[in-house]
């Protein structure tokens, strides 16, 4: 894992992408990730990230990390967008 993240670092850097606005998407990426694994819950998200809630909602604002977003990538399909498996059944 250290490769990869030295590996982004890098391309990061050869792109100009700069250390504010690198540091604000790793911040927006990583509580993206917390707050998937946690199925959108704000307040088990903010206990594993080791701030309060308010903190964590504050955060969010600050990034534009809208929950509504993050709870959408949640979802199911819709049904017209599910894979159809067919059985075959065996007579005998």
């Amino acid at each position: 894992m250290k490769r990869e993240l030295d590996s982004l670092v890098t391309q990061m850097h050869s792109s100009g992408i700069g250390y504010e606005e690198a540091v604000r998407e790793f911040k927006k990426q990583y509580l993206r990730e917390v707050l998937l694994a946690h199925r959108g819950n704000q307040c088990k998200a903010a206990e594993e990230l080791g701030m309060h809630r308010n903190t964590l909602s504050r955060t969010m604002a600050e990034l534009d990390l809208k929950l509504a977003e993050v709870r959408a990538g949640l979802k199911r399909p819709p049904r017209s967008e599910r894979p159809v498996y067919t059985v075959v059944r065996r007579q005998g």
